[in-house]
């Protein structure tokens, strides 16, 4: 197992004026969207993991987001962001981009809502998720282009239209209701750290504006793949910066930060401990989560499992709480996984 990079320390600041949040202020509106939240679905379980407990020497607790409604945690900040939304700017419907986790979670509570909503996706987006979608009424429209270029024109084409884009991270209402995660663990056990998955940050700024005013002594691990680092090379770099990225199990974190991003500010005055793995230590996660504690998850909930792995030895006699970000992988895609997991 390859040793995780470690942070330097504070990352420079995002020039975007947009990005100058207040944590304090992201944090009030989370516990905003706790109380919307839990009025249509319950708090994710947080269960003890006796095999990572043992492994590691600290007291692991798993959260499980995956069994929250879409199976995965983008279901909190597409709830907060549609549920915000003046009945004016309902009646016009939304856009999204999204490969599948964040486009299912605004699909459907765009259907529950009675909100038309459009979809912008890849071309090579797993047919069953794209199905999924449609079958909740949603419009579907695939590209050719990369992910974050489909954002992009999928925000100019909402502009256009008057039409509300709901980003997968770079919008406050989102990253509040991502957020609403680490307000739950706060709720149910003292922790002393709180290990997520990274993407595009929203789940890494809504936890960990949760986290710096709720219990600022506690650590938060933020885990990327290798082949995957575009937030973390951003957050560096000050600003949102091409990356060259690779295939990856851990999909749903893949992809490239929209120019003046607000995670990129957000991230670094968050300023977590950072770890990078390989796509052999995600899969050996996914092996150890399946065969051990019976839990089936896509790669993204794995590689925060893999980045708690690595770090494991500080985190001796604490009480670690892992984010579990989603379930939805196709048994093909999981299959390969074990084998290559199996291997390790």
């Amino acid at each position: 197992m390859e040793r995780p990079e470690r942070d330097p320390g504070n990352f420079p600041s995002s020039q975007d004026g947009e990005g100058q949040v207040d944590l304090g202020f992201l944090a009030d509106k989370s516990h905003e969207a706790l109380t919307v939240l839990r009025r249509r679905t319950p708090a994710s379980p947080l269960i003890e993991s006796r095999v990572l407990s043992d492994l590691t020497g600290a007291k692991v607790l798993l959260k499980c987001d995956q069994m929250l409604p879409t199976g995965a945690f983008k279901f909190r900040g597409a709830f907060n962001k549609l549920m915000s939304l003046p009945e004016a700017q309902r009646q016009l419907g939304v856009t999204t981009a999204s490969t599948g986790n964040h486009g299912l979670a605004v699909a459907t509570v765009a259907a529950e809502l009675g909100i038309t909503a459009t979809i912008h996706a890849p071309e090579h987006a797993s047919r069953a998720k794209v199905d999924a979608i449609r079958a909740l009424g949603a419009t579907v429209v695939l590209h050719t282009a990369d992910q974050l270029t489909i954002e992009l024109e999928a925000r100019q084409i909402s502009e256009r239209m008057g039409r509300v884009f709901v980003s997968p991270y770079n919008d406050l209402e989102v990253i509040a209701g991502q957020g609403t995660c680490g307000l739950e663990i706060l709720e149910e056990a003292p922790v002393d750290a709180v290990v997520v998955a990274v993407g595009g940050g929203g789940l890494l700024c809504g936890v960990g504006a949760a986290l710096r005013t709720g219990c600022p002594n506690a650590e938060l691990l933020a885990v990327w793949p290798e082949n995957a680092p575009s937030l973390f090379q951003s957050m560096k770099a000050g600003r949102a910066v091409d990356v060259d990225e690779f295939p990856t199990l851990a999909d749903g974190t893949a992809g490239g930060v929209e120019p003046g991003s607000v995670t990129i500010s957000l991230a670094s005055k968050i300023a977590p401990r950072s770890a990078l793995v390989s796509e052999r230590d995600i899969a050996a996660a996914m092996v150890l989560l399946a065969h051990e504690e019976r839990l089936i998850v896509e790669g993204s909930a794995a590689l925060a499992v893999a980045g708690f792995i690595a770090c494991a030895q500080s985190f001796a006699g604490k009480t670690v709480a892992i984010v579990l970000c989603g379930r939805n992988i196709s048994y093909e895609k999981f299959e390969q996984a074990l084998a290559v997991g199996k291997g390790v």
